[in-house]
């Protein structure tokens, strides 16, 4: 690691407080490289890019990578109210931003963190935890709440005056806008919904992969914003289109070994199947599809079925019922 210099590396979210922490750093004199780290489950603004353009700084997006569902499914330091695992995945994305700053020269880190704000990542034992997890004590610059932390690296070597940082703590936006109107920032954002693994809604259906398909691959996890989801069998599931949006969407990704249905004689969803079903599991997919479907159905449905380059056709005139329709959701 570089000696301390006036070179940093700063995690950019698109949010005002990772907004705040650069403006606050830069009017030091500290060359910025901004990165916004990406995951499956988002938690960061897509316009970041955007936020560092006005703030003149550097932007690299970063993208984990499939490591990061071991994160998730194996969280050292536990889950949150859903599958969120919140000091692992700083840890993660800490540990990208380190070898960004060793490929660029930076000397240390900077984040918009304030303490006390969110209670499962910004203790002061999660920053701790942090910092000792991905080496980089006294190199992490949290400048929102810097005062009522140790003194960092950059503050011991006269690269930051602690004077000019801040002994923010707590919830409460008052003082984040206030420095905003300081700086300038018209419109400040909202705080983000955040990342979608908090949600225990959708925390269910990446528990659901987790527990069915031990050999998951990233776009399974990709996958759970889209349609409706029904476990079928403990091998195999589906995925119901919402909308064309999705319909076009299970066409283009169709990864092999899933069954893509869609409707031959009749106006409905398509659906992507995963797993192996075998053809009285399949039939019951096309009764689900039906539950969707537009009506009124034709006595008989025919459904088409492609797989791996077969294509074949079934046929079927019952609707799913409502009443099992909700034992086999997984959502």
């Amino acid at each position: 690691m570089n000696e301390f210099n006036r070179k940093a590396v700063a995690l950019l979210s698109g949010g005002l407080d990772s907004t705040l922490a650069i403006c606050i750093v830069k009017e030091q004199g500290v060359e910025i490289e901004a990165v916004n780290i990406q995951t499956m489950f988002g938690c960061c603004k897509d316009d970041a890019g955007q936020t560092a353009q006005r703030l003149e700084v550097g932007f690299t997006l970063l993208k984990a990578g499939d490591d990061y569902l071991k994160t998730v499914e194996k969280p050292k330091y536990g889950y949150g109210r859903g599958m969120n695992p919140c000091v692992d995945c700083r840890i993660y994305m800490f540990e990208m931003a380190r070898e960004f700053m060793d490929r660029t020269g930076a000397s240390f880190l900077i984040t918009g963190e304030v303490l006390d704000q969110r209670p499962m990542s910004q203790k002061r034992k999660d920053f701790d935890a942090i910092e000792h997890e991905t080496a980089l004590t006294g190199r992490i610059v949290r400048p929102l709440s810097a005062k009522q932390l140790p003194e960092t690296g950059p503050e011991k070597a006269g690269i930051l005056d602690r004077s000019q940082l801040y002994g923010i703590v707590g919830r409460s936006r008052r003082k984040l806008l206030m420095l905003a109107e300081k700086y300038g920032i018209e419109n400040p954002p909202h705080p983000s919904a955040g990342c979608a693994l908090t949600s225990p809604e959708f925390a269910k259906k990446v528990r659901d992969v987790f527990e069915h398909q031990p050999r998951y691959e990233r776009w399974e996890f990709e996958i759970l914003r889209r349609g409706r989801h029904f476990r079928i069998t403990p091998e195999s599931k589906v995925i119901v289109g919402r909308n064309l949006n999705d319909n076009e969407y299970f066409e283009y990704l169709h990864p092999p070994g899933t069954t893509l249905l869609s409707c031959v004689n009749f106006a409905g969803p398509h659906a992507l199947v995963t797993g192996d079903p075998q053809p009285e599991a399949l039939n019951r997919v096309g009764r689900v599809l039906l539950r969707y479907a537009q009506k009124p159905l034709p006595e008989r449905c025919e459904i088409r079925a492609e797989k791996d380059g077969l294509c074949w056709t079934f046929e079927t005139g019952e609707q799913e019922t409502p009443a099992v329709l909700e034992t086999l959701r997984i959502v």
